[in-house]
């Protein structure tokens, strides 16, 4: 039970946010229930990695009960929030069950945002979860295998092609590696077919690539991708997502397999807050990214739109974000324990960087703007560090030291059973 000596700090959800809230908690004068309807904290950073089958997914997801283990003051629960009373202070489950709490920190991330189109996701999936990578690495694979067998030129030329709907970081990063795996990779496994031969298409319904980077660095990210070999494609806002097409700017692609990196939506649980939301259903935070009316409950990472610092229209999704507002709704909970003013949350930008595709990438770090191999190194560094557990970070790290020097990649298995239509 909840004693006044012992608050009850409920966090829902075990990213970046959730998990660096209980960090900074752990061992201190609260008790702490952490609950994610996963087990394990995802990296997601890298999880297009997973997709393209350069890593192995227990490379970039660890136990969350392994990572708190130490701290006894924190109890993590495998359950499913579906709905929050902040009136009453508790939380429901799945299950039928409640739990109470007298402070809340809400980190249940986002999903995909099909824009009003959500039957586009069955044939379009997005990325945002292990089962999601596995699903794109199991049709991106499977789509060469069918194509060894196919003998109709025009249906195979349909199953080597790749679209990629979305031209942020997770979309160029998806299409680079999905041309190292056609023109690498898989160059030297097939008889019958060349990979080389398949086509990769990045679409993109604004004028330019990673429209939160300066525009030199957009064009050479573009220019990255075409040097690989990637048709891309600016100002194409799809139309149509159909079993085998694809329509963009009246052109109608044939293409077997398409990723979704379009868009992204709060999770549901914000709009049983019963408070204003945004045009992605992330709550508008107070400056101390708490819930209007309810200063016991904190909307977190992707669950927030914070619109108090002007250098910034809205933060962006990204994992700093995720986890400075973790830290300081930490620190905010022990101040007000310790009879402590807040002070309003106050977003330190880290920069921005996407790599594209082996020893190319771009960077965008306070004053230091570059592209490149020196963009790529400082990439997969400040992503290794970021990497929970050290045997994480080393396993990771030889994989990619061995995909650069060797051109293989080495989690290239398909696995569950092929439900698409034939192509």
């Amino acid at each position: 039970m909840t004693g006044p000596t012992r608050p009850r700090v409920v966090i829902v959800g075990g990213g970046f946010a959730g998990l660096y809230v209980a960090k900074t908690l752990a061992h201190r004068p609260v008790e702490v229930v952490l609950i994610d309807r996963n087990n394990h904290h995802l990296f997601q950073p890298i999880l297009y990695q997973v997709a393209t089958a350069a890593i192995s997914p227990g490379q970039i997801a660890t136990p969350i009960r392994s990572i708190l283990r130490r701290a006894g003051n924190i109890e993590v629960l495998l359950a499913e929030v579906v709905r929050v009373d902040p009136p009453a202070k508790t939380i429901q489950l799945a299950d039928g069950s409640t739990v109470g709490y007298d402070y809340l920190a809400l980190a249940a991330g986002a999903r995909h945002s099909y824009f009003g189109r959500a039957h586009w996701e069955g044939i379009a999936p997005g990325l945002k979860s292990l089962e999601d990578a596995i699903e794109i690495r199991r049709r991106v694979l499977t789509a060469f295998e069918r194509a060894e067998r196919e003998t109709d030129p025009v249906t195979r030329q349909r199953l080597l092609t790749f679209v990629v709907i979305g031209g942020g970081p997770t979309g160029v990063e998806l299409a680079g590696a999905l041309a190292e795996i056609r023109r690498f990779a898989l160059r030297r496994d097939f008889r019958r077919i060349d990979p080389r031969d398949a086509t990769v298409v990045l679409l993109e319904g604004g004028p330019r690539l990673l429209p939160s980077y300066p525009p030199a660095l957009s064009q050479r990210a573009k220019e990255s991708l075409r040097g690989l070999g990637v048709d891309v494609r600016t100002e194409s806002m799809v139309t149509t997502v159909e079993a085998g097409f694809v329509t963009a700017a009246e052109w109608r692609i044939p293409a077997a397999t398409v990723i979704w990196a379009a868009g992204n939506q709060a999770s549901p649980l914000t709009a049983s807050l019963g408070v204003p939301l945004d045009g992605q259903d992330r709550v508008i935070v107070e400056p101390d990214c708490t819930i209007p009316g309810h200063s016991e409950v904190f909307a977190l990472g992707d669950a927030a739109a914070y619109p108090h610092q002007p250098e910034f229209a809205s933060l962006p999704a990204v994992c700093p974000v995720a986890i400075q507002m973790g830290r300081y709704a930490g620190e905010a909970i022990l101040g007000d324990l310790a009879g402590r003013p807040r002070r309003p949350f106050r977003y330190r930008d880290k920069g921005q960087l996407a790599v594209i595709g082996r020893g190319r990438g771009v960077a965008d770090i306070g004053k230091l703007e570059t592209s490149g191999f020196l963009a790529w190194l400082l990439w997969i560094f400040v992503h290794i560090f970021f990497l929970i557990g050290f045997r994480n970070r080393i396993v990771v790290m030889f994989e990619w030291a061995w995909a650069y020097f060797t051109f293989q990649r080495g989690a290239r298995l398909i696995t569950g059973v092929w439900h698409g239509a034939r192509t």
